[in-house]
């Protein structure tokens, strides 16, 4: 793998926030390093594809994709210069993977798939569909969010993932996940 997708090691715990497009991955991200005093790591791609579509009214196609896997990991690794216990990711590379299968019939890139086998993450925050779907320049897929929820639940069960399913306010969710990360710091 080329050293561009290098994920650095650290003993902090890498915590993802992980689900279909307007689930509340962002305000949770930002929630839980908030109450945890430690670092989170935007979702690259949201900058990416919002500079892209400002510029030149084009969406996202297959070229980005190995782009937005690199930038989303240089992220993660910058921001464990500064991370203590966890690191909270808004998003992953096995986001990546599933938004390309479901926009590209199937496909993944050997590259992004490769990252999937090879990246470690300790906790998966898989985020319910029970919000409501906010349109903005980036979201395409508002009736899909069902399907793509099983589809995010199933590569945590095929990759045999330790993950919680967070639901509810984000009061309720964020209550939800202090009782999972408690649990995982202790051990």
């Amino acid at each position: 793998m080329e050293k561009k997708l290098q994920q650095q090691q650290t003993s902090c715990l890498r915590i993802v926030l992980y689900g279909p497009e307007s689930t509340g991955k962002t305000t949770l991200a930002k929630a839980l390093a908030a109450a945890y005093d430690t670092a989170w790591v935007p979702e690259f791609a949201r900058d990416y594809l919002q500079q892209k579509w400002d510029q030149k009214k084009e969406v996202c196609d297959l070229e980005d994709l190995l782009h937005i896997t690199e930038g989303q990991l240089q992220l993660e690794n910058q921001a464990l210069k500064t991370a203590k216990d966890f690191l909270f990711c808004d998003t992953n590379v096995w986001v990546t993977k599933l938004w390309s299968e479901s926009h590209f019939n199937g496909y993944c890139a050997p590259e992004i798939q490769a990252c999937v086998d090879n990246f470690s993450y300790d906790y998966f925050f898989l985020t319910n569909i029970d919000v409501p779907w906010e349109k903005d320049d980036l979201r395409d897929q508002p009736n899909e969010r069902e399907t793509l929820l099983l589809q995010f639940e199933a590569l945590l069960k095929e990759k045999k993932q330790p993950y919680t399913l967070l639901s509810g306010s984000l009061e309720e969710r964020l209550s939800q996940a202090k009782k999972i990360l408690k649990e995982l710091k202790d051990k």
